[in-house]
């Protein structure tokens, strides 16, 4: 009996992604003095995790920024790593992250929003793992 791609689609198990967060995090550039945004990667489960590609990109009302493609071989439980730089004028844009990894043996996938505007000093909050101040999306 053949199955059809619908059939086989419904086969594909993707479990969900827990303990994974994205973190704007604004800190200093000690090389060039001057205050700027990061994004950061969470690990706060007890489980390491492999393999870890991200896709960003800004969008907002048919205006959008170049696709930019991350990846981070291994994160370890209870880490971070950094993935990118946020220039200020994006800042104003809807900005996505979507992540897919492997924990476990099992592919696991989450696509993370920063809403526009929602990347500001006065929406900063203490992070899990990370030990700064940050918005942070589940």
């Amino acid at each position: 009996m053949k199955k059809n791609w619908i059939d086989l689609k419904k086969d594909i198990e993707i479990p969900e992604s827990k303990g994974i967060y994205l973190a704007a995090v604004r800190e200093k550039n000690e090389e060039f003095q001057s205050m700027e945004w990061n994004a950061y990667l969470i690990n706060d489960s007890e489980t390491s995790i492999e393999m870890a590609l991200i896709v960003t990109k800004g969008f907002d009302n048919g205006e959008s920024t170049s696709t930019m493609r991350h990846s981070i071989k291994l994160l370890p439980a209870s880490s971070y790593a950094k993935i990118e730089y946020l220039q200020d004028e994006v800042l104003r844009l809807n900005n996505q992250f979507s992540v897919t990894y492997f924990a476990n043996d099992k592919m696991y996938e989450k696509t993370f929003l920063f809403p526009k505007n929602s990347i500001n000093e006065a929406a900063l909050k203490d992070l899990p793992v990370i030990k700064k101040k940050g918005i942070l999306v589940k």
